[in-house]
């Protein structure tokens, strides 16, 4: 006898069960295996392990509630009831998942489990009704399960008349089922609603799945045994004759919406330009009737790319932000956001010197709003690090070793970190990068025909000369827009935006709308980090003499840190780092603003700085402006900063300045006794490259400073894998010119020098 025969016996020879046994074997509902639990445990057992699951059906777990399952041999599946068996339109895509346990029965005793289905269906009662698409097929389910709580207080108030099994089995199933129902309905309120547009069908059918679930259920609810009076009776009658309008399709309105929609988004890939009446016309429809509402479904539709895994979901939930910010300007215009009081500027200026060391990018010393792994297990701020990398550099900037490729991982986990921090600091957390990494890459022509559209339409609206106020809401549009992703940077540029730009850069209009000034420098930073726009940029006439007078002279330091940004981001070619390292005016503006500028402003500054030093005929110009005692006199507050910019001038042909600098090898020691890890480990290289270079004199300066022995000694036990490394260095050359081994000084003949090396020999301790 096959297991399914013998099952099939059981259930028949049982009188409380014959009726329900004939109907299982097939019913195509996901419940037709619900009433096998009154057969004894190991039989049970035996139909899970030997009866395949319908094709139509996937058993939820544990597993899988996140993902696919995995491969049996290496996760197998745990036993779970096959109520769990719930068919994979049941629901759709969403940016929520419910945990485990909303689809397993509960372990209640019967009273309880009355009480939780009570509670479960008033929280589904009093959910938000949908207010633009699917409005009978909420309403009709939320209207069933609010009657369906009449049944639960009748069963409450008689606790003996429901003892029974088959009657607990269907409380057990009528939990998991609101279970459902009130995750697909919040799912539905609180997600985007082009999203749910483009989806309506799929959504339909989830809900008429589950009312014919419910229909099912109080099919086989044994009501003659639950001795429940004759009005409830009647109101279980009533819910079960309602299957006809289970079967609804979806609203006729919902599906000419949905067409619309379509046909807009088919236009713009053929570059038509939509009819703004008709376009007002879906908004209005969906409830997206000003620019905040249009900015948060822009937010929700970033939270379903995240959420697709497909190519083909991806690219429309992008397409359908193209169109959102498309009709945002053209219908609502663009206005810039209400500034911050003052308080929150300070506390966000005050937070920011107090940033973990492991949120920070080892590059920049930044915040990382985007930090991705390299091939050596360091972690980078994206956006630095290709930087970093197409500039030319094959090598970890952190430990120096070569890189075997330049495939940036994300580091998803320590990115959930920084903005759980962020928002605990009241910091505005913005991934940084391009949009389209996370995204997959995937673009389609109706989204870039979309960007194409708005960036013309904005800077149609600038080409008039507009007021400073007007002007200022239109290039605010501008950066956000150009801080989305690379193709959004690359349309905005062919546009002809940088021309316009560089109208609102001068100390003129800084002094009507300094926010003005700070909104046009910031969207010129976030389109130069576009290797194209880099030379757009830099061969726009103006433009260049542009950032540096906002550089010099900007209203605010927000607008002269993004300047320094800004040249830091268009040094990274290397014949522009010559020539901007060549201009006098950069040079200075960057001292000054490094020397005497607020918070994150002076690390703008500090990192331009950085890059300058990478070409040797810069580093001249640099040292010509006094960068060597400027970095010495921000040591201590921004110690990893101005170590590394030594450790590079020093490379680069600035020995003579750093010695000849008071107290810059003292400064230096202190920070390898004192500072962070990197800042350790640049120090130590530096030290190891003046003594190398500079001879007894340099190396004389280092021994006389106190306990640098044991300091070497503790860098060599603790420190990086370079550190470790430069520290074993630098204990040689000084356990060499304690012995009067150092060549440089055998050759000078310098017998003062040779008498003095030999004095600070008595007192200076080396380890064996």
């Amino acid at each position: 006898m096959t297991v399914s025969a013998f099952f099939l016996h059981t259930f028949v020879s049982s009188p409380a069960h014959a009726v329900l046994g004939s109907r299982n074997l097939s019913s195509p509902s996901p419940i037709r295996k619900l009433f096998f639990f009154p057969v004894s445990p190991s039989l049970l057992f035996i139909v899970f392990v030997f009866q395949p699951y319908p094709s139509t059906e996937t058993p939820l777990s544990p597993s899988n509630l996140d993902g696919p399952p995995a491969p049996e041999s290496l996760a197998p599946v745990p036993f779970l009831p096959s109520s769990m068996a719930v068919s994979p339109h049941a629901f759709p895509p969403r940016k929520r998942r419910p945990p485990a346990g909303a689809f397993v029965s509960p372990r209640l005793s019967d009273v309880e489990l009355v009480q939780t289905l009570i509670h479960l269906s008033q929280e589904i009662a009093s959910l938000r009704p949908f207010q633009y698409l699917l409005r009978s097929c909420s309403l009709s389910i939320v209207r069933k399960v609010n009657l369906l709580a009449v049944l639960f207080e009748e069963l409450l108030r008689r606790p003996t008349s429901y003892c029974s099994p088959s009657a607990v089995l269907c409380l057990e199933e009528m939990y998991i089922l609101l279970q459902r129902i009130k995750t697909l309905i919040e799912d539905c309120c609180n997600g985007s609603k082009m999203w749910l547009l483009l989806q309506v069908e799929l959504v339909s059918d989830s809900f008429r799945e589950l009312n014919a679930d419910l229909t099912t259920l109080l099919d086989v609810f044994p009501v003659r045994e639950a001795q429940l009076s004759d009005d409830v009776e009647e109101l279980v009658a009533l819910i079960k004759n309602q299957r006809s309008r289970a079967g609804a399709r979806a609203d006729p309105r919902d599906d000419d919406l949905r067409r619309d929609v379509l046909a807009i988004l088919d236009g713009i890939e053929r570059e038509v330009v939509p009819d703004q009446a008709k376009l007002a016309a879906v908004f209005e429809s969906l409830g997206l009737r000003d620019s905040s509402s249009c900015r948060e479904e822009m937010e929700s539709l970033e939270e379903e790319v995240q959420n697709q895994s497909d190519e083909k979901g991806k690219s429309q939930a992008i397409a359908l932000i193209g169109l959102v910010r498309f009709a945002k300007f053209v219908l609502y215009g663009g206005s810039t956001p209400p500034k911050p009081p003052a308080e929150f500027r300070r506390r966000k200026s005050a937070s920011s010197l107090a940033i973990p060391a492991d949120f920070r990018c080892p590059i920049t010393l930044d915040l990382m709003r985007d930090p991705v792994v390299v091939e050596t297990g360091q972690t980078y701020d994206r956006e630095s690090i290709t930087l970093w990398i197409q500039s030319g550099h094959n090598t970890c900037p952190k430990t120096g070793q070569a890189l075997a490729h330049t495939n940036l991982i994300p580091n998803r986990a320590l990115k959930n970190l920084i903005s759980l921090w962020c928002r605990e600091q009241r910091i505005p957390f913005e991934a940084s990068g391009d949009a389209a990494t996370a995204r997959g890459g995937a673009r389609s022509k109706g989204a870039i025909g979309a960007t194409k559209m708005t960036a013309s339409f904005l800077l149609r609206k600038l080409s008039g000369g507009p007021p400073a106020e007007v002007a200022d809401g239109v290039v605010y549009e501008l950066r956000e827009l150009a801080k989305s992703d690379s193709e959004s940077r690359a349309c905005i540029a062919e546009a002809g935006a940088i021309p316009h730009l560089v109208r609102y850069l001068g100390s003129d209009v800084a002094s009507e709308c300094p926010t003005l000034q700070v909104n046009a420098i910031t969207t010129m930073l976030n389109l130069s980090i576009l290797e194209a726009n880099k030379a757009r940029i830099m061969e726009t006439d103006g433009a260049l003499n542009g950032v540096i007078e906002v550089l010099r002279s900007g209203a605010t330091w927000e607008a002269k840190g993004n300047a320094a940004a800004t040249i830091f981001s268009l040094s990274s070619v290397h014949s522009y780092m010559r020539r901007l390292g060549r201009k006098t005016r950069v040079v200075k503006g960057l001292m000054d603003l490094a020397r005497d500028g607020h918070g994150s402003a002076r690390r703008d500054a500090l990192a331009a700085i950085l890059n300058l030093a990478g070409d040797r005929e810069a580093v001249a110009s640099l040292l010509e402006g006094g960068m060597v005692e400027m970095v010495c006199g921000v040591m201590e507050s921004l110690q990893d900063e101005a170590v590394t910019i030594l450790e590079a001038v020093v490379k680069r042909g600035g020995l003579v300045a750093v010695m000849a600098a008071f107290g810059a090898i003292r400064k230096l020691s202190t920070v390898l006794r004192e500072g962070s890890e990197r800042a350790r480990e640049s120090a130590a290289a530096t030290l190891v490259m003046i003594c190398r270079k500079g001879g007894s004199d340099a190396v004389a300066q280092l021994a006389t400073m106190p306990g640098i022995e044991r300091v070497i000694w503790e860098l060599m036990g603790t420190g990086t894998v370079r550190a470790k490394r430069k520290a074993g260095s630098l204990l040689r050359i000084l356990r060499r010119w304690a012995a009067g081994l150092d060549c440089d000084m055998a050759d000078s003949g310098d017998t003062t020098n040779v008498t003095t090396s030999t004095t600070t020999t008595t007192r200076i301790m080396l380890p064996s």
